[in-house]
């Protein structure tokens, strides 16, 4: 191909460095430590493909010099399909690549052991075109957690990254259900200008959205933030692609905070590995009884920064003072709407996950009138119905 793949040569690489980096990214067998080594030795992705046979013969095995030696299995329709991407963006939105020692790439990636070769990034076009830094180091976070978080967990992701994206802090985050979507959801809700207030890295190619019910969320987030993949386009949503993107959400990130986790949630993994890269780990505590609350515990014994309040990631990342407004604190937030019997249903309920039967026994009441004082609570969003006939108290910020 002649022509260079995109119509704005000044942030994407010219036709044919772009190429040996796809090309690179394609083949067959050659992961990324074996990437790192040909790149170490000719200096550059093109030259990679320049280099005589004993010298890929030093960095590779024959099944890998034999997979170098062809181009990858149908070549010209990725080619096609990412000249494509590149010219065809979403309205408002732009469509680019970084890579290893592009002036773009994040230097916080870099610092990692193993940092993706390939970024394919998409973003407001603004921000792509304005020859400025895409990636907010060092003010950044990564908020992760369960996939089926507590109403509660729903509602602290939110607020949290709302808060802190309102002093600066780019929220990093995966896409995924639960807590993933809600602190992307709140760090778009922040008052602030500050482009990118919100990075999503996903486990697909950037031409498609897993879950499709975050279709929209993406493209919000494309729209005010960043959305990025380490994997060509057209790959589908395989389940080894996201434990290997959780390096990527921590390696961007300044620390990582775990909302809600069960003892075998992968926001531990991500956690661990924030940890191994020499980055903070923070956790909200819960109710010793919630299974979601589980992993943030077993964090905090590890060693995790226990959080209650945005300041408390604040004070610890960038100095900033922050007037503490503590992220659910229950008592300050209950409204009592419905009933003088309100109070005394939310103070037997507590803050814990409780089943009909104790609730009745704390109360004195019957079933039927404590299932509608329940139900008109649940309207008024102070109490969720949990799996298992459970309710729970729910505080606001």
């Amino acid at each position: 191909m002649a022509q260079s793949l995109h119509n704005d040569a000044h942030h994407v690489p010219p036709d044919a460095e772009t190429l040996a980096w796809l090309r690179l990214l394609l083949t067959p067998g050659i992961g990324r430590i074996t990437a790192r080594k040909l790149l170490a030795k000719a200096g550059g992705a093109e030259e990679i493909w320049q280099l005589p046979l004993p010298a890929w013969a030093e960095c590779s095995t024959q099944a890998q010099i034999k997979a170098l030696a062809q181009l990858p299995p149908d070549w010209n329709r990725h080619c096609e399909t990412l000249a494509r991407w590149l010219t065809t963006p979403a309205t408002g939105t732009q469509h680019a690549l970084t890579y290893l020692g592009h002036s773009q790439y994040p230097d916080s990636l870099l610092q990692t052991e193993d940092p993706p070769l390939l970024l394919f990034v998409q973003g407001p076009e603004a921000l792509l075109n304005s020859g400025a830094p895409w990636f907010p180091y060092p003010a950044t976070l990564a908020m992760v957690g369960s996939r089926n978080p507590s109403a509660q967990g729903i509602i602290n992701a939110r607020d949290m990254a709302q808060a802190l994206a309102e002093q600066g802090l780019c929220i990093v985050s995966g896409l995924a259900r639960g807590i993933d979507a809600a602190a992307h959801e709140g760090a778009l809700q922040s008052k602030t200008s500050k482009a990118p207030s919100t990075i999503a890295v996903v486990g697909t190619g950037l031409d498609q959205v897993y879950p499709r019910a975050h279709t929209a969320l993406a493209q919000q987030i494309a729209l005010h933030g960043l959305v990025i993949s380490e994997y060509p386009l057209g790959s589908e949503p395989l389940p080894r692609h996201f434990p290997q993107r959780n390096r990527i959400i921590s390696g961007l990130s300044q620390g990582t905070l775990v909302v809600e986790a069960a003892l075998q949630s992968g926001s531990l993994i991500t956690a661990r590995l924030a940890s191994e890269q020499g980055r903070e780990v923070f956790a909200i505590p819960g109710s010793i009884h919630a299974p979601q609350a589980k992993g943030c515990h077993a964090l905090l014994r590890q060693g995790a920064k226990l959080v209650e309040t945005a300041a408390d990631i604040l004070d610890e990342l960038q100095g900033i003072n922050m007037p503490a407004s503590p992220i659910p604190q229950a008592q300050a937030a209950i409204k009592t709407k419905v009933s003088e019997q309100e109070p005394e249903l939310l103070q037997a309920l507590g803050h814990d996950p409780m089943p009909l039967d104790t609730l009745m026994a704390r109360t004195g009441w019957d079933a039927a009138h404590l299932q509608a004082q329940l139900m008109e609570l649940e309207l008024d969003g102070m109490v969720a119905r949990l799996p298992g006939g459970l309710f729970q108290r729910i505080a606001h910020s």
